[in-house]
């Protein structure tokens, strides 16, 4: 009895892992399409933007130290000096307009992206910033 009821919770976990990482990596895919219609021109296809005018997230340390930053950067857009990897950079980014969806997962692929390797960004979290 009793292990029937811990397989059967064990099986209910696992199932719960599988399903996360399906939205995780359906989130990451949409976001890769937002990325490439919305960011890729300044970031470049690599993510290492272009040194001095437009930083890079590829393996950034401003990108992935502090989410809410980058949360609020991509919601709200971004002026003024900013030091990523210890370089400066001084530019503006307006914001995009995009919806709470597409900014959780244009986050999500480019902090899972080049090196970075980030938690899940749900929706939730955009809309409470």
């Amino acid at each position: 009895m009793r292990s029937g009821l811990f397989l059967s919770l064990l099986s209910l976990v696992i199932l719960g892992m599988l399903s996360f990482q399906s939205d995780f990596d359906a989130s990451k895919k949409r976001g890769e399409e937002v990325y490439m219609g919305y960011c890729v021109s300044c970031h470049m296809a690599d993510g290492k933007g272009i040194q001095g005018v437009f930083p890079p997230l590829a393996e950034a340390d401003y990108l992935m130290e502090d989410k809410k930053r980058s949360i609020d950067a991509v919601k709200n857009g971004l002026e003024g000096k900013i030091v990523v990897n210890g370089i400066e950079y001084n530019n503006i980014m307006t914001p995009l307009g995009l919806s709470d969806q597409e900014i959780a997962d244009v986050l999500n692929f480019v902090r899972n992206s080049w090196g970075n390797e980030g938690e899940m960004i749900e929706i939730q979290e955009i809309s409470s910033e």
